[in-house]
Parts: C-alpha cells; sequence; structure tokens
C-alpha cells in the first residue's frame, strides 16, 4: 500500500464530520505544499504497540535531539483526536512563538509549543492556519 492509500484509508476512516474536515486540510496543505514528501506514521512502536494517534506527514526536516542525534521528521502533520485534530508544526525553535504569534487570531483552538488543536475547520480561521503552516516552513 502506498503512502497516499494509507493517509487516504486513514481519512476515509474517521466520522464524516472529522473526515471532511481532515480530508479539506489535506488538500489545503498539499496546496501550501505541492512537491513535498508525504509520510504516514501509523502510530505504532518498533514492538508493534500503539504509541500516538496515527499522523499524517508533509515535507521534511532534521529533528535534532538532545544528545546531537537527528533524524529525518515531517515539517507538518496532521492527526485525528478525541475531540478534533490537531496540526503539528514541528520546524519552529521558539515554544512560545505559535501561541503567541496566532494563539488569539485563530479561532477555537488550542495553541501551544508546536500543536494547533481544534474541534472544527469551522470554529477557526482557515487563512491564519495557512500562515502558520507556511511559517514553520520558513526555517
Amino acid at each position: 500500500m502506498t503512502t497516499q492509500e494509507q493517509i487516504q484509508d486513514y481519512i476515509n476512516s474517521q466520522a464524516e464530520l472529522k473526515r471532511n474536515d481532515m480530508q479539506e486540510l489535506h488538500n489545503i496543505i498539499l496546496e501550501l505544499m505541492p512537491e513535498c514528501q508525504l509520510w504516514f506514521l501509523d502510530g505504532k512502536n518498533s514492538e508493534n504497540k500503539t504509541v500516538s494517534n496515527p499522523n499524517i506527514g508533509y515535507g521534511s526536516y532534521i529533528m535534532q535531539y538532545a544528545g546531537g542525534k537527528t533524524r529525518d521528521f515531517y515539517q507538518i502533520g496532521m492527526s485525528a483526536n478525541t475531540t478534533g485534530i490537531s496540526v503539528y508544526i514541528m520546524n519552529i525553535g521558539d515554544k512560545a512563538y505559535l501561541s503567541k504569534t496566532y494563539g488569539e487570531k485563530i479561532g477555537k483552538a488550542s495553541v501551544t509549543g508546536y500543536c494547533i488543536k481544534f474541534k472544527a475547520l469551522k470554529d477557526i480561521n482557515i487563512e491564519i492556519l495557512k500562515a502558520a503552516i507556511l511559517d514553520g516552513l520558513k526555517e
């Protein structure tokens, strides 16, 4: 199964309203990043235990760990959660930047160090979300 097929299966497995929002958001991110590498992480570790929600990833950058280790990872991520959708903007160094820059403007969303979490697309300003995503592509 290709990454694109895994992504489509994951989106299609969601309840209708969340599925529609995730498909729209997937399309928006692909418009912003048309040539990006696609990722699908099923949320399982090497022992096949579930350790996180499945994630769709877009783009690529080198993630730095304490101690000097690095690994390739996605720049922008999206996943379903129990209350809605999370968008991850991984390439932002300052943990307060997203909430300071976009927190008050984005609408009904929780904005933390690298995550913007919301119940539905109708609850947020999509243009502000696009600006945050584009911001994560700059570094």
